[in-house]
């Protein structure tokens, strides 16, 4: 299994090279309007993820295409009549997309938009792991290659992760988990199935600091805590609710409170903040940057999507996904194993 200073020596490698400075506002609208027209010539949509610029979330809105966590794109994707998908978000969510929709175009602002979490987990090095233990079931995280969702038995997002776990474990199955570490082990806290958990994280979620956050909270006492199961085990213990991205947005709607502290990443408080125009988010604190990861609250691969480089893809039909049929096909049965769980949910 991974060391951390051999993950960290991963993630660095991929690290990527922020723009210099941002487009004006001038320069963004008159891009959103040529992104409108290509997206009409091209019979494409855009698919995007809660944690992009809130300019790519407002233009998804605008040419009625779609803002969700990872399955929500890649369901509404397949479910859509547009040939051509454009998945704003980063590399394993487009993979998502192509698997549910072999048949579309996938296009992506850039396929140089990483996960720390798939970056961790490498298909060849899980593949010798999951051969040393032949008789666990294989469960993984939707941040992950298709290369390796085609290695698993069952394939899961953190909304459902916990429910997952527990039926195979009254099954009296025993899990291999990868690869995110922190929300491993908050399911096998949940539910007590005897887990074998890979050892990768979210650079940002890992960020977020347990006494920064208890002095946030002794600073508003009258503001809930959401938090993300991703995040370390201290600041998880400090939750009002924990959650995926969609059930955070969904819990800050239906909660009376008019204060909330969210430790996810940065994107999700446009779509809050749209929810609930009279409520206050206050991002959660973290840890002071280190000389390596210096996310604060931000994906950085995540922020490599724009709108000039939507523009140029949609322009040139460039950066497009492509998976062999061999993949698709064996990654394909631990995605549908969920689709089908969570229906029945």
């Amino acid at each position: 299994m991974n060391s951390d200073r051999n993950f960290r020596k991963k993630v660095l490698k991929h690290w990527p090279q922020m723009p210099a400075k941002s487009i004006t506002d001038t320069d963004s609208k008159i891009l959103s309007r040529q992104i409108l027209e290509l997206l009409k010539q091209k019979n494409a949509i855009i698919v995007a993820h809660y944690y992009t610029d809130p300019a790519i979330q407002k233009l998804a809105e605008l040419s009625g295409g779609f803002i969700g966590d990872s399955l929500e794109m890649a369901r509404f994707g397949a479910e859509h009549q547009a040939s051509t998908l454009l998945v704003a978000g980063v590399r394993f969510m487009g993979e998502s997309a192509k698997i549910l929709s072999p048949e579309k175009r996938v296009l992506m602002p850039t396929l140089a938009a990483e996960c720390s979490l798939d970056i961790g987990c490498e298909p060849e090095e899980f593949k010798e792991f999951c051969k040393k233990h032949p008789e666990r079931t294989i469960v993984v995280y939707a941040n992950t290659s298709a290369e390796v969702k085609a290695l698993a038995d069952w394939t899961v997002t953190s909304s459902i992760a916990v429910e997952v776990v527990k039926h195979l474990g009254n099954q009296g199955k025993k899990i291999i988990w990868a690869p995110d570490r922190y929300l491993g082990n908050y399911i096998m806290r949940n539910t007590g199935v005897d887990m074998l958990i890979w050892d990768a994280c979210c650079v940002v979620h890992q960020e977020f600091d347990v006494e920064s956050i208890r002095q946030q909270k002794n600073s508003h006492p009258d503001a809930e805590l959401l938090v993300h199961p991703e995040s370390q085990p201290g600041v998880i213990e400090l939750a009002d609710v924990i959650g995926s991205t969609s059930q955070l947005l969904k819990a800050s709607q239906q909660s009376q409170s008019q204060k909330f502290i969210v430790a996810t990443e940065n994107g999700i408080l446009y779509k809050m903040q749209q929810a609930c125009p009279d409520k206050e988010f206050i991002m959660a604190a973290t840890a002071p940057a280190n000389e390596d990861f210096a996310c604060q609250t931000s994906c950085p691969w995540m922020k490599m999507n724009n709108l000039q480089n939507i523009y140029e893809t949609l322009r040139d039909q460039t950066n497009e996904i492509k998976l062999s049929d061999q993949i698709i096909a064996k990654a394909l049965v631990p995605l549908q194993r969920m689709l089908q769980f969570n229906q029945k949910r």
